[in-house]
């Protein structure tokens, strides 16, 4: 008791007090090691309990961690404006053991699934990233360091998002680029433009959607519902295929839904019906299409992971939540007032976004797909979309479809 008199270790009340002339600090990647004052040195054991100890988790979001002139690190407080050399996940430390994964729910928000990640390394593509749900997944990635590109049909929307999530975060990277996905020949300028800005592609994130709007043809003589649900973002993972081989690992996740659950896409011989995927103003019905259009995703998401997976490019789809409020259902004057009805009793828009968030992110899914997601946890689709057979024959039928009107714009 002399010795430890003598070194100041007997007056603190806990084992795991440092005594005076000591400090606690960490390493950049967490881990936790003393610096004794008094004779200017370092070590990794804690002075009185002798155990190793390193920070749990992740920083919290809004924190930031940086280098000042002098190479120390410091963390920077974005919500309350403030700078500290402390670690502030020094208030939850562990010993050295293997922390789990954390587990994820319905009511978990996208901005958890991503706090403390540092994803300033990743380029993340996603489509229609301008409302709702898209935009909080943009916006997630990009207040995490990610650079985010928007591939939106309105420019004057996408820029304003663009504006909004660079005024929460002015160091974001995010950008808008055109991107029609009613055009296969906008789908191929926007990916020849992304091409040359020789940049790698991390996360593919196929978001946008139609739903409930009145039938149409599209400037491709397909029905838009199907070609902007499936066959437009077909062709952008098509285009830039070799980019996302590249920059292998790599992930493509695409948001379906649960109304792929009451369809089907077969003809009398088992194989996909175009006619069904894109039928005459007689035999549309906007919610046929929609489901329709979502069960072609998961067989897409399928397939593809089927193809480019030995590549080291992954995919998996998900559903985001039942009846969120998003412009979806803007066509529609009944579904938006049902929507309006189920509001306060869905997901938040952040809350809708985890789960795209969570295929895009989570480690433990690094080099699996072949998925389908809902509030975090994998879970089987429908029969139809386990069906290795029709996620091949719409692939065929996808491809002569895209083929056949590039055709048409090479002999213009």
């Amino acid at each position: 008791m002399a010795a430890l008199k003598y070194a100041g270790m007997d007056d603190t009340d806990s084992d795991d007090e440092l005594p005076p002339g000591w400090e606690e600090r960490s390493t950049k990647d967490g881990w936790v090691y003393y610096a004794n004052h008094d004779e200017m040195k370092t070590q990794w054991e804690h002075p009185k309990t002798g155990k190793k100890k390193r920070c749990a988790g992740d920083l919290p979001y809004g924190w930031e961690q940086e280098t000042d002139e002098k190479g120390q690190i410091l963390y920077v407080d974005h919500i309350n404006k403030r700078t500290t050399y402390f670690d502030p996940r020094q208030a939850f430390t562990v010993e050295d053991v293997v922390v789990k994964p954390k587990r994820y729910d319905g009511n978990t928000a996208a901005l958890e699934i991503l706090q403390g990640r540092d994803l300033s390394d990743k380029v993340v593509l996603i489509t229609g990233g301008n409302s709702g749900i898209g935009f909080e997944t943009a916006k997630s990635f990009a207040l995490h360091g990610a650079h985010v590109i928007l591939a939106c049909r309105n420019l004057s929307l996408a820029s304003k998002a663009v504006t909004a999530i660079q005024q929460e975060w002015h160091k974001a990277r995010v950008e808008a680029m055109m991107c029609n996905l009613a055009s296969l020949r906008s789908v191929r300028e926007f990916a020849e433009s992304f091409k040359a800005k020789k940049l790698p592609l991390h996360i593919l994130i196929c978001n946008a959607a139609v739903c409930t709007q009145p039938w149409s043809l599209t400037e491709d003589n397909l029905e838009s519902t199907f070609q902007i649900c499936h066959l437009g973002h077909f062709l952008l993972v098509q285009c830039l295929q070799d980019v996302l081989r590249r920059s292998a690992p790599a992930r493509v996740v695409v948001v379906s839904s649960e109304s792929h659950r009451f369809t089907d896409l077969l003809d009398s011989c088992g194989k996909v019906d175009l006619a069904l995927l894109s039928p005459s103003r007689k035999d549309y019905w906007s919610m046929l299409a929609y489901n329709r259009a979502k069960l072609c995703n998961i067989l897409f998401s399928n397939e593809l992971n089927r193809r480019l997976s030995p590549h080291g490019v992954t995919c998996n789809a998900l559903h985001p939540g039942n009846m969120m409020y998003t412009s979806i259902h803007r066509s529609w004057w009944l579904m938006t007032f049902l929507f309006t009805l189920a509001r306060p009793f869905t997901k938040s828009m952040q809350q809708g976004a985890a789960t795209t968030v969570y295929c895009a992110v989570a480690p433990e899914l690094e080099g699996l797909g072949g998925m389908y997601f809902n509030n975090c946890f994998r879970c089987l689709p429908s029969i139809q979309a386990q069906d290795h057979s029709s996620a091949a024959s719409l692939w065929e039928l996808s491809e002569r479809l895209v083929a056949e009107r590039s055709v048409g714009i090479q002999a213009l």
